[in-house]
C-alpha cells in the first residue's frame, strides 16, 4: 500500500495553558505597583497586655504543657490559664489542642467547652459566657487590618458570646462581633457582623434564619 502524502497543517495546535500564559500579564496586571507599603507598617501603640518574657513564656507553657495533658485534663488547662491571667468559670472544658494567643485577655463563664483545635485570637478582649459550646477548628479573630491605608494599619475589635451559644464546628468569628444568647451558629459558618439572641444561623456570610425557640425541646 502507498503511504498518503499529508501535508502538516499551518494552524498551530490550541493550547488553553499557553493562551493563559500570554494573556496573564494583560488581564491579571500582577507587576502594578503594590498599594501597600508594608515597609511602614507599625505597631509600636499595640497594647499587648504583658511584658515580651511573659508573652514568650507563656507561648513556650502552652506549647509544652497543652499537648502534654490528658484529653480529659481541662481542670489542669484551666488553672495554668488562671495563671497567666484569663478568667475561666468552674467546669470549664477546654481540650489540649485548643489555642489562646494572649490569655490574659480571654474570659469563659462556667460550664462552657473550648473543642480541639479551636483558636482565640485574642490580640483584643474575648468573653465568652456561661454554658457556651466552641467547636473544634473555629477560629475566633480579634485583630484585622485597614486595608485603606497604604501601612496596612493593624485594628482589633472584641468578641462577645453570649450564654447558652453554641458555634459549630469551623466556623470564623471576626473581629467586634457579638451574638446574642442561646444563639446557634451552624458548621463552617462565616461570622462578619452580629447576630441577634435565640436564633439559629448559617452562612457566608452568616445571617439569622430562624428563631431557635420555634423548634426548641424544653423537656
Amino acid at each position: 500500500m502507498q503511504s498518503l502524502n499529508r501535508t502538516p497543517s499551518t494552524h498551530p495546535t490550541y493550547s488553553p495553558e499557553a493562551e493563559f500564559e500570554e494573556n496573564v500579564e494583560s488581564v491579571f496586571n500582577l507587576d502594578a505597583a503594590p498599594k501597600f507599603d508594608l515597609g511602614s507598617y507599625d505597631q509600636s501603640d499595640f497594647e499587648r497586655g504583658r511584658s515580651g518574657w511573659f508573652i514568650l513564656l507563656w507561648w513556650l507553657v502552652q506549647a509544652i504543657v497543652f499537648p502534654l495533658t490528658l484529653h480529659s485534663m481541662s481542670g489542669v488547662r484551666a488553672r495554668v490559664l488562671r495563671l497567666f491571667g484569663a478568667k475561666i468559670g468552674r467546669h470549664v472544658i477546654i481540650r489540649p489542642t485548643a489555642r489562646f494567643t494572649y490569655p490574659w485577655k480571654v474570659e469563659i463563664g462556667d460550664y462552657s467547652w473550648i473543642g480541639d483545635d479551636v483558636v482565640l485570637y485574642s490580640l483584643d478582649r474575648i468573653y465568652i459566657g456561661h454554658h457556651a459550646v466552641i467547636s473544634q477548628k473555629s477560629y475566633l479573630c480579634t485583630g484585622s487590618h485597614d486595608f485603606q491605608t497604604r501601612s496596612f494599619d493593624l485594628k482589633t475589635g472584641i468578641i462577645r458570646i453570649g450564654n447558652g451559644v453554641w458555634i459549630a464546628a469551623d466556623c470564623f468569628v471576626g473581629p467586634g462581633v457579638v451574638i446574642g444568647a442561646n444563639s446557634i451558629v451552624g458548621t463552617r459558618s462565616t461570622v462578619l457582623k452580629s447576630l441577634p439572641s435565640e436564633q439559629v444561623c448559617w452562612g457566608n456570610p452568616c445571617r439569622a434564619k430562624r428563631d431557635r425557640n420555634a423548634d426548641f425541646d424544653r423537656n
